[in-house]
């Protein structure tokens, strides 16, 4: 999973990540079981992820701290 870190990262650190993995944001959005256009809105900083696939993505991703259920 490309967010099991310490601390939050940015969402240029995650994009970094997502390159140098070689993936698309569409296929890493599958892997976390989200919504493609959430994973970019949330990548832009549009979505604050509060709730929803909106709160999962940035969790997932290791944007913020938080629990997935």
């Amino acid at each position: 999973m490309i967010g099991l870190t310490n601390r939050p990262r940015t969402s240029d650190e995650v994009r970094a990540e997502i390159e140098r993995r070689g993936k698309t944001i569409r296929e890493v959005a599958q892997e976390i079981g989200v919504n493609e256009r959430i994973v970019y809105e949330v990548l832009r900083g549009r979505f604050k992820g509060r709730r929803g696939q909106a709160h999962k993505a940035p969790v997932l991703l290791g944007l913020k701290d938080g629990i997935v259920e």
